[in-house]
């Protein structure tokens, strides 16, 4: 193979292979940093982020991220979102797949190799697994060797901290659905409720099973985004990259050093696998792209640091792509083209998507009306002629304090509203209180004397809140024979 050919990864492999353990070896550098800081990050804030406190006022839970099934509220700091708006959610999901498309027009599977929680818990695990287990040679050895006392108390250390990060996981996601604290407390003295310890019991055993023991089986074959970025990346994504236009052909240091002595040529890629042994995947990324490749860049530290061992340059693998590697061949400048109609458009729809949901959000009321026809009678002829029509009213207040709305109508001419339960006040105005974060539904009574109007009419409800004159209006239709 000369200089200028790619290696031969284009032979038909089979589709399954058989189960072979990984054992990924340490390794330090610029993207195991990165690794390193996500994973204190994000696991931070999984595990702390429910013992943060936010004062909503004396009528709200203090928790700052809280999903209240019993109150059917989610809270998160200084937002309040209602079943009804969820709307909210649905935005969140459309921006969270556009950032995922958007990654991958960038970086690849970028979010695989960092943000994933597969992948970060699995870092855990093998992190734990190195302190118990020793590196990738000492492993491998005592995997191999016999059954020991010593052995048996490894593996017994290992899997009890495994045990305990997952029991732990399962506990902070149960404490995100009701008071940590008290919940804490409650589970500790065995008083809380059931429901409770079943979720902590699946989320533990999932959790020991995935990032323990199935480990990249779950990116192989478990995982779905594999198969759609594949088909969603384009020829100007930045992939891990071995540049074979500098690594081939591959010989040891001294053959390489004959070889170029003789004119003949030969590549910086001395064949010492390193950036195989740190995978966690196990994958070989100089046989070209790859399903199990989860573009972490671990084997760049790896083989970085062997480069910087010979004196030869670094980056023999790195973020690249195949166009560059063929414009090298051709004596041309390499060209990183981020900046395209494809992340132009990604970009766009995520700034016009979220734009609206935070305009939305400043914007939406703290209050609201919604009225229901009733079905039978649709409408009542009263002694004196008059046509009554009833309507169930709900009034929704999001403020954490109580007040007092008034309800007028609009649309027919001299009729009036009654409301069953709330006398009108002395100026006429028919006042309702409803209490804080609450819904009220009231029987309102319309009654009409106008014969002249057609069988249909729309009617408008208004409610007006006294104190500050906030306002939410709905419609319905008056019926008449």
């Amino acid at each position: 193979m000369t200089a200028h050919q790619p290696p031969e990864f284009f032979e038909e492999a089979p589709l399954y292979e058989p189960r072979r353990a990984v054992y990924p070896q340490a390794v330090h550098g610029t993207y195991r940093r990165i690794k390193w800081a996500v994973l204190l990050v994000t696991l931070g804030i999984y595990y702390g982020l429910p013992f943060v406190r936010w004062d909503r006022g004396p009528n709200a839970p203090d928790q700052a991220v809280l999903i209240d099934f019993p109150g059917r509220r989610f809270y998160f700091f200084f937002i309040e979102l209602w079943p009804q708006e969820i709307y909210y959610l649905t935005g969140l999901l459309i921006l969270a797949a556009i950032a995922l498309f958007l990654m991958n027009a960038v970086a690849g599977r970028v979010w695989c190799g960092y943000l994933c929680p597969q992948t970060v818990w699995t870092d855990l695990f093998q992190a734990i697994e190195r302190l118990t287990e020793g590196d990738r040679r000492e492993h491998i050895q005592r995997n191999n060797g016999p059954w020991t006392a010593e052995r048996v108390v490894r593996a017994g250390i290992k899997h009890f901290l495994w045990l305990m990060v997952a029991w732990w996981t399962g506990g902070a996601w149960v404490l995100y659905f009701s008071d940590a604290p008290t919940l804490v407390r409650d589970l500790a003295t065995f008083h809380a409720p059931f429901i409770a310890y079943a979720w902590i019991g699946i989320l533990t055993v999932t959790t020991y099973f995935l990032a323990g023991h199935m480990r990249e089986q779950v990116c192989l074959y478990m995982c779905p985004w594999p198969r759609i970025q594949a088909a969603l990346t384009d020829e100007h994504a930045l992939n891990v990259t071995y540049r074979y236009d500098r690594g081939e052909p591959r010989a040891s240091v001294k053959k390489s050093a004959t070889l170029r002595e003789n004119g003949l040529p030969a590549g910086d890629c001395i064949d010492c696998l390193q950036c195989v042994h740190v995978c966690p995947t196990g994958v070989d990324i100089r046989n070209g792209p790859n399903l199990g490749c989860i573009q972490c860049g671990l084997c760049i530290d790896a083989c970085d640091a062997v480069m910087t061992k010979i004196g030869r340059p670094p980056r023999l693998i790195a973020y690249d792509t195949d166009l560059n590697i063929t414009a090298r061949q051709e004596g041309q400048q390499p060209h990183f083209n981020i900046v395209r109609a494809r992340t132009i458009l990604y970009a766009a729809i995520l700034a016009v998507i979220g734009g609206i949901m935070l305009f939305t959000l400043a914007t939406r009321h703290a209050e609201a009306v919604n009225v229901i026809h009733d079905r039978n009678p649709i409408f009542v002829r009263m002694s004196d002629g008059a046509i009554r029509n009833a309507f169930t009213v709900r009034i929704i207040n999001k403020r954490l304090e109580a007040r007092a709305f008034a309800l007028t109508i609009s649309g027919l001419p001299g009729s009036f509203v009654e409301v069953i339960g709330a006398a009108p006040r002395s100026d006429g105005r028919v006042v309702i209180e409803v209490g804080p974060d609450q819904t009220r539904e009231v029987r309102a009574l319309v009654t009409d004397y106008n014969y002249a109007l057609p069988p249909f009419t729309p009617v408008g409800f208004h409610l007006l809140d006294i104190a500050t004159g906030e306002r939410a209006d709905t419609r319905d239709n008056f019926r008449r024979p």
